[in-house]
């Protein structure tokens, strides 16, 4: 099946980006359905996601986050994150046409965060 026209699909976003009444999350959410076919969205509904909004975080793909926010969800410094992606213990991802990574996987830093001691000590 078909999605809408690439004119369609700038207009719809700029429509979504404007109203106050979504968070982010809700945008991208609705962003998502308007490009995801009608048919690959009644499958991931059909194979047992709960709800719309589950199965378009599905094809979303995984969440980047900036090395910022890895630091603050880590509670360490920039200069940390950034010996752990030397190291390897962090991986950096970058985006498709960008010679430059653009943050980390989401899932990468919850693990990491889990895989710390329990007592609060530095990695």
């Amino acid at each position: 099946m078909k999605t809408f026209l690439p004119t369609t699909l700038t207009a719809l976003d700029s429509i979504i980006q404007a109203d106050p009444s979504v968070d982010a999350l809700e945008r991208r959410i609705y962003g998502r359905a308007l490009r995801t076919p009608p048919d690959r969205l009644a499958l991931l509904l059909k194979a047992g996601a709960v709800n719309e909004a589950d199965a378009l975080r599905a094809t979303a793909g995984p969440r980047l986050i900036r090395r910022a926010e890895a630091a603050r969800r880590l509670g360490c410094s920039l200069r940390s994150v950034d010996k752990w992606a030397r190291d390897g213990m962090l991986r950096k991802v970058g985006l498709p046409g960008r010679t430059r990574k653009a943050g980390f996987r989401e899932s990468d830093v919850v693990a990491l965060i889990e895989a710390r001691p329990a007592e609060g000590g530095a990695a």
